[in-house]
């Protein structure tokens, strides 16, 4: 009788290990990329179809390979980087596992052309899911070119996973940015369907380079940081405490040029602008870390994005001390990037009670009553307004049937405001606390649908504004200018990566408009979530009522609040606000009465 376990088939654990390294189309370009710079090229070409999901291709410069290695490169655990064990905690370079080319091989047909300085001719060799099925001399220029096709077809129920072409097309140009980040001599062109999207020439520092990739918009915006405490050394740029982002995408940090995505930097990071940027806020930063490779083990995670340090804490607070001090001078004049002068570090001794609290986790208003008649009679009828502060949250869900028994607010007696956040009102049975934001946040966007596309809703700025933004936010905004359009903002490219904002939504015209388009097209990079395009125009009037709308801890008065009501009666599913949480509770007079020990 045979047992239970058996071993698998070569093919199927090929497949297997493929998945850890190769999550999608930007893991292939990620991984091609790393090959070439290991291999020393300084000019690199990519051609993408269909976002990558139809075709990918990169050209290299670099050194190539010998006849007799092209064939073993595609060979699992095969590799010129380590030769021992201790090799591993030597490694400088970024590929030395053997897996990538193996792994890309076992779930697409990869195709490599490649030849070496002073070879007469090259090699050819075609590999189709995971078997080599030709190989022959070719004609080819120096360097390597390998052309990515028939992506997961070995793996079908990769693919259905797989999203948007325009957002794994983002995802492919996000990893270009991080690799060309700390490469200021790395030239990189990249086309998408026979157009070209992005051209990073070869500069000469950070701060030119971060110029080209972030957008003028940012680099305005940031401060030079620069420490060593040997054997580390950090330099790189961060934002001002006024240029935020909504996401922390934005966050780059590298260990001996590698990008990594570490908790513990990004928490030190954040520390350092504690108290000084909003909740849920996050700042521009490009950090560079250098430390011998024996103090990091770049092994624990299969692609590699993962690090772990010999010597955290060090790292730890010297990264927040330099950041908290540079924070503390006088920001740069705008588009200029004076040199931050390098100092030694030692870290003071408070930082250690953030420090073990970051490793924890590295290691695993008025009192009497006004009815609203008396309000109205206090004020004109127009519709609610008020001045609004920043906010955030976005989500996508269904929107709610209407209750068969929906309050009318303004046939309520109102009590007050409580912590200048929630309203109060009286019915002959019940208590109903009103959520002012997103109440009005259900308003709004009610609005905005039905006037979608309505010259009404825009107001045209006195000075429009000019932007100038990443390669990722521009391939973002030509794919959405028409939503924002009917959405009330009229933008349109100006040339290069810059666009012009002329007008905004009415409700939005107090608010800063480049952080308003930043945030929006951050939003747009999860827009996958929404195939439908009225789930897309959605998704934008949800972002805009949500900014527009009046705030938490704002304090309304009277008229402004009876306006309230009465714009939230005439407007449907006003049980929620558009991402789903409720407008009001109530608390009826028998709770009162169990909580109070009258029944």
């Amino acid at each position: 009788m045979s047992g239970k376990i058996v071993t698998l088939p070569e093919a199927l654990t090929h497949k297997i290990a493929a998945g850890e390294v190769i999550e999608r189309p930007a893991s292939m370009v990620k991984e091609l990329l790393e090959n070439a710079l290991d291999a020393g090229a300084t000019d690199i070409r990519i051609e993408l179809m269909r976002g990558g999901c139809g075709m990918i291709r990169i050209t290299d410069n670099g050194e190539g390979f010998l006849p007799a290695d092209a064939p073993k490169a595609f060979e699992r655990y095969a590799t010129s980087k380590i030769y021992e064990f201790d090799d591993i905690y030597q490694v400088r370079t970024f590929g030395f596992r053997g897996e990538a080319l193996p792994s890309i091989a076992a779930v697409a047909r990869v195709e490599m052309t490649t030849r070496t300085a002073g070879a007469l001719c090259g090699v050819r060799l075609v590999v189709n899911a995971g078997r080599i099925e030709e190989i022959q001399d070719a004609g080819c220029p120096e360097g390597t070119t390998i052309t990515v096709t028939q992506i997961f077809d070995p793996v079908p129920v990769r693919k259905k996973f797989l999203k948007t072409e325009s957002t794994e097309r983002g995802y492919c140009i996000d990893v270009v940015t991080r690799t060309a980040l700390p490469h200021s001599h790395l030239r990189i062109q990249v086309t998408a369907n026979g157009r070209e999207i992005l051209k990073i020439p070869a500069t000469g520092d950070l701060s030119e380079r971060m110029a080209l990739i972030l957008g003028l918009d940012a680099t305005d915006h940031l401060l030079p940081v620069q420490a060593s405490a040997d054997p580390m050394q950090l330099r790189g740029f961060i934002s001002v405490p006024s240029f935020t982002r909504s996401q922390g995408k934005h966050l780059y940090c590298f260990v001996n040029g590698r990008y990594v995505r570490d908790y513990l930097l990004n928490h030190a990071v954040m520390t350092a602008y504690r108290n000084l940027i909003e909740p849920r806020r996050y700042p521009v930063a490009v950090l560079l870390l250098e430390l011998p490779p024996q103090d990091v083990d770049v092994n624990v995670h299969p692609a590699k994005l993962e690090v772990r340090f010999r010597r955290p804490r060090e790292i730890y607070g010297m990264i927040v001390e330099t950041l908290a001090q540079a924070l503390a001078q006088r920001a740069p004049a705008p588009g200029r990037f004076p040199e931050a002068a390098p100092r030694d570090f030692r870290a003071p001794a408070d930082y250690r009670d953030r420090v073990e609290d970051a490793l924890k986790r590295y290691r695993v208003a008025s009192t009497g009553k006004l009815s609203f008649p008396e309000a109205l009679l206090q004020g004109p009828r127009e519709s609610f307004s008020a001045p609004a502060r920043r906010d955030d949250g976005d989500g996508d869900v269904t929107e709610p049937s209407e209750p068969a028994d929906r309050l009318t607010f303004s046939d309520l007696e109102y009590l007050g405001q409580a912590a200048r956040t929630y309203l109060v009102f009286s019915a002959p049975d019940r208590i109903v606390v009103l959520d002012q934001h997103a109440a009005h946040e259900r308003i709004l966007f009610e609005k905005f649908k039905r006037n979608r596309g309505g010259h009404d809703v825009s107001q045209q700025l006195l000075i429009p504004e000019v932007l100038t933004l990443s390669p990722r936010d521009m391939a973002l905004f030509e794919e959405s200018m028409q939503i924002l359009k009917e959405a009330g903002i009229d933008a349109e490219s100006f040339g290069g990566h810059s666009v012009v904002i002329r007008s905004v939504p009415v409700t939005l015209a107090h608010v800063d408009v480049r952080a308003l388009i930043l945030d929006l097209l951050e939003s747009f990079s999860d827009g996958d979530r929404s195939p439908g395009l009225a789930a897309k125009h959605d998704n934008v009037f949800r972002f805009l009522a949500c900014r527009a709308a009046v705030k938490a801890n704002q304090t309304l008065t009277p008229q402004e609040t009876a306006a309230l009501c009465r714009d939230l009666d005439a407007t449907p599913f006003a049980a929620t606000c558009p991402h789903g949480r409720p407008t009001y509770i109530t608390l009826g007079l028998d709770e009162l009465e169990k909580r109070f020990k009258r029944t």
